[in-house]
């Protein structure tokens, strides 16, 4: 085995996430195995969105296959070719519409989470605002002469402002946009705070009302349930006009529209599916990158997944020729199928080496060990269709940290005279059972 070459906080951080059984934010390199061909995939859509176009991807698979861990590395590797990235989970409180504001909440999560690559947790907004603000100061000084303390530099960088964003005035909200972003610029300049969180405020999503916006900001609308979407595609250009790529959006957890037991309130959320869609296939949205998850009931049921949506099903079918045990990557579904015994002895070696340089210690198993554990994993019931990265994951660790803790103890009488078995999931969390369809259901749509 290789040496790991990782800090400590990251490699703790790794370490943590993983025993936790949720997805790490950092580190993701160190354990990525196999999955060549999917990351393939995204990074060709990475390409496509620099050059001006628009994606959509759904990633499914079993609960603990690894959905969120590609997503997270695609976000990652986003970030290192200076893409805005954006990501929330969906949840009974956030859906993609919904008449109490589920939408809304969704786009401020988005917002919330809004990173780049020096500010890779979230929080990003104004730090792109200001990056796009300052190239635009010294454009207007390089080109009039100007300095930034002379008085006619605020309405000079203002009119650079609504000439930049003069693209961005065509589209739907576009000229509230302008307004805000020119609003934004107004209050930092001149030190009038108010207006310049008023402005942050919008963007956010955080006005209520439209009277308050245009006694704050002098625009008639609000990011709302039905309009956030458009903003995104409005941020996605500002996003590029400011020196990034484009914009990217994940949303994870998709299951949870499929757990939607009202029918009308489940299609609506699919609709708006379908309107991202088609704006990314069709090329009405450009510079947008939007990138969902969801397990294979969340898509194929025919009762209340995607396919239960005709118009989707159509779109999301999956190649006619894939039947044939061949994959096709360039669809918008991917699928995301069992690792191989040898990708997954390769993950027992990369998670030995992880552990063995956190602890400073040096991992006392081999090839034989890992066979032991490999063979155990592969064999028990069920292996072919439930066992999931996140299983051999939690449970390999596991075992490392008792061999660690009790250096008395060997892995043969751990193991073997222990019959040690992975621990499977009896059934999948995120499966709703059908009685559950008509017996609470949801009256406020």
């Amino acid at each position: 085995m290789q040496t790991v070459k990782i800090s400590r906080r990251e490699s703790g951080a790794l370490l943590n996430s993983l025993i936790a059984g949720v997805v790490p934010r950092v580190g993701l390199r160190h354990i990525a195995v196999g999955r060549q061909k999917e990351v393939g995939a995204f990074l060709q859509d990475l390409s496509t969105i620099e050059d001006g176009g628009a994606s959509f991807r759904l990633v499914t698979g079993q609960y603990g296959s690894g959905k969120s861990f590609l997503l997270q590395m695609i976000r990652n590797n986003a970030m290192e070719r200076n893409f805005v990235v954006a990501d929330a989970d969906l949840s009974p409180e956030r859906r993609l519409t919904g008449t109490k504001g589920q939408g809304l909440a969704t786009y401020r999560e988005l917002m919330q989470h809004l990173s780049i690559l020096t500010r890779p947790e979230g929080g990003a907004l104004e730090a792109i605002l200001q990056k796009w603000i300052s190239s635009l100061q010294a454009a207007v000084i390089q080109e009039s002469g100007l300095h930034p303390g002379d008085p006619g530099m605020v309405d000079a960088v203002s009119g650079k402002i609504v000439a930049v964003m003069a693209e961005l005035s065509e589209m739907a909200y576009g000229f509230a946009f302008s307004t805000v972003i020119e609003a934004y610029w107004r209050g930092m300049k001149t030190g009038q705070e108010e207006q310049k969180q008023s402005a942050l405020r919008w963007l956010r999503g955080e006005y209520t009302t439209k009277t308050e916006a245009r006694q704050n900001l002098s625009v008639d609308c609000i990011i709302d349930d039905q309009s956030w979407y458009d903003f995104l595609k409005l941020f996605a250009l500002f996003a590029v006009r400011a020196g990034y790529q484009g914009l990217l959006v994940f949303l994870d957890e998709g299951v949870n529209l499929y757990k939607i037991t009202n029918k009308q309130a489940r299609d609506s959320n699919y609709e708006k599916i379908l309107t991202i869609f088609n704006d990314t296939m069709q090329g009405k949205a450009r510079y947008i990158g939007v990138f969902m998850s969801g397990t294979p009931q969340f898509v194929y049921d025919e009762r209340r997944g995607l396919f239960n949506y005709e118009a989707l099903r159509s779109r999301l079918a999956d190649n006619q020729f894939s039947a044939s045990g061949y994959t096709d990557y360039s669809g918008p579904v991917i699928k995301l199928n069992q690792l191989t015994p040898e990708e997954i002895y390769l993950l027992l070696e990369r998670l030995c080496e992880l552990h063995s340089c956190h602890y400073n210690y040096t991992c006392p198993l081999g090839q034989r060990e890992l066979t032991t554990f490999l063979n155990a994993v592969v064999s028990r019931m069920g292996a072919d269709q439930l066992l999931t990265p996140r299983e051999v994951t939690r449970d390999f660790l596991g075992l490392l940290n008792i061999l660690h803790q009790n250096p008395e103890l060997s892995f043969d009488t751990l193991v073997n005279e222990k019959g040690f078995s992975v621990q499977s999931a009896e059934q999948n969390p995120e499966e709703v059972p059908d009685k559950e369809d008509e017996l609470f259901a949801e009256f406020n749509i």
